[in-house]
């Protein structure tokens, strides 16, 4: 299990899928921030977006637990996994009573461990509102350079938002990384 002194990442269990499907997927306003594709509503039976059971070759999913409490906190994943150009995305979600603790630079930690030691990547990459104040916090927090702002270019409930776009080169990374990942 990969993890810090309070966040563990692993694999996604049974038991997550309808904790994160009701606390992540059904606030539709916070779901249509966080993924590029429409909110669709999911019937009874149908498969959640949060099973893994046939994930993409390009995508990792991982289970956030908070460590303190043994409790899952969210979803982590490395997406648009590209081994051609050694590039990912990261993405993240905490549950709302997980929010606002720093576990999501922790999370981003973890992940950037993931990327460049597991992986062998070279730069990560994360997408996000520009308004999201917490999230564009965590990644600098975790080494992430802002490089722009897409301009309009994310359709959220209604509007046309930016987006901004911080960057993690690998060589970054083994330069500044937190001194746990250091001795490892």
């Amino acid at each position: 299990m990969l993890h810090t002194e309070r966040v563990a990442l692993r694999a996604r269990h049974d038991g997550d899928i309808p904790v994160l499907q009701a606390e992540l997927y059904d606030d539709i306003a916070t779901r249509s921030r966080a993924d590029t594709r429409p909110w669709l509503p999911i019937p009874p039976g149908a498969p959640s977006p949060y099973a893994v059971a046939d994930a993409p070759a390009d995508v990792a999913f991982f289970s956030v637990v908070d460590t303190a409490s043994g409790e899952l906190a969210g979803e982590a994943l490395l997406w648009g996994i590209d081994t051609h150009n050694r590039c990912a995305h990261l993405g993240l979600a905490l549950r709302p009573a997980f929010r606002g603790r720093g576990l999501a630079r922790e999370a981003l930690t973890v992940l950037c461990r993931y990327g460049f030691t597991v992986r062998g990547l070279n730069r990560l990459q994360v997408d996000t509102m520009a308004d999201n104040l917490p999230m564009v916090a965590a990644a600098k927090g975790s080494g992430f350079t802002p490089e722009g702002t897409l301009r309009r270019s994310a359709w959220v409930c209604g509007a046309f938002q930016d987006e901004a776009v911080l960057g993690l080169l690998a060589e970054e990374w083994y330069t500044n990384r937190p001194e746990e990942d250091r001795a490892r």
